[in-house]
């Protein structure tokens, strides 16, 4: 077996070790190289000595397969990032992939909430669940999630002690380690005050019975200790149903949408946008423009007297 069959096991790793990748991205590398490299052993070739017009039959024969554009760009992507790792650690002297053209991803808007929807989930937050601690949590979960355009990841693994002393700032910590300030609305402050001593009473009554108390701000008794990513997309489905907003509409990355284009929508900066979502690139951000020239070309149709054809004279 060739040595450079051996490159996609050392480019996870460092993926893992340097950059902090997660673990569904690495599953996502893996599912990709692999196959990949599956096709240049149909062809006989291999990383190490596949050249740009080989990368670019890879793309056809995908293609060909009625593979979806976006799911060809994330191939590519991911071929990119291996030879840009060969290339560094010096497993390969060129790299075959940097000047290759990929098939672009189709423009898709990101979905997102009207301000009045999410007003309706925030109001239903505080009605859902089996007992009043149930109720204060969820509440300060949407608060939260709602206030700081957080990731779910972030939101249900927030250490306590981020929250302690009435912070206006929230320290979040978020992919490869990095380490982002958002600020607090009021409503999410005093959301967050409720549920902090509602779960410092908790931790009291732990200390007498010899339990010491979790480090999470949403403790679970589950493996990871504090609540799951799944879980609580199930309660937000259950939110929005109580609260009488389409269930298919609401996940939480609907609420990270809605946060953004919200503040966008109010006038915020792209740039301070970008930052409070913890997006390394900019480019990632700009999705949100497109919602407000979504949104200004209908309020154009709708209000403009020469829209619907007629002249005012």
């Amino acid at each position: 077996m060739s040595r450079s069959a051996h490159w996609i096991d050392a480019f996870l790793d460092a993926q893992a070790s340097e950059q902090g990748a997660a673990r569904n991205t690495l599953d996502a590398y893996a599912r990709d190289l692999s196959d990949f490299y599956g096709w240049l052993t149909q062809v006989n070739l291999s990383p190490s000595t596949a050249q740009r017009a080989d990368i670019e039959r890879y793309l056809v024969a995908l293609e060909a397969q009625g593979l979806a554009r976006s799911t060809r760009a994330r191939r590519l992507s991911a071929i990119r990032q291996l030879y840009r790792f060969a290339f560094d650690d010096r497993l390969r002297a060129d790299n075959p992939a940097v000047q290759i053209k990929g098939p672009g991803r189709e423009a898709r808007l990101p979905k997102t909430l009207s301000e009045g929807e999410v007003d309706l989930l925030l109001a239903a937050a505080r009605n859902t669940g089996r007992n009043a601690r149930d109720r204060c949590r969820n509440t300060c979960l949407m608060e939260l999630l709602y206030a700081t355009g957080m990731r779910v990841s972030e939101l249900v693994s927030l250490p306590v002690m981020a929250a302690r002393g009435n912070p206006q700032m929230l320290l979040i910590r978020g992919k490869g380690g990095k380490e982002r300030m958002v600020p607090l609305s009021p409503p999410a402050r005093e959301a967050l005050r409720e549920w902090l001593a509602m779960i410092d009473a908790q931790s009291e009554l732990d200390r007498a019975r010899g339990m010491l108390p979790s480090p999470f701000l949403f403790a679970s008794p589950g493996k990871l200790g504090h609540l799951t990513r799944i879980r609580f997309y199930t309660l937000i489905k259950e939110i929005a149903v109580c609260g009488g907003v389409s269930p298919a509409k609401v996940t939480p990355h609907t609420l990270r949408h809605a946060f953004a284009t919200h503040l966008l929508a109010n006038g915020a900066d792209l740039m301070a946008i970008q930052a409070l979502l913890g997006h390394a690139d900019v480019a990632t951000t700009e999705i949100y423009t497109h919602v407000l020239e979504a949104r200004l070309s209908a309020l154009v149709l709708e209000h403009h007297p020469l829209a619907s054809g007629r002249k005012e004279g």
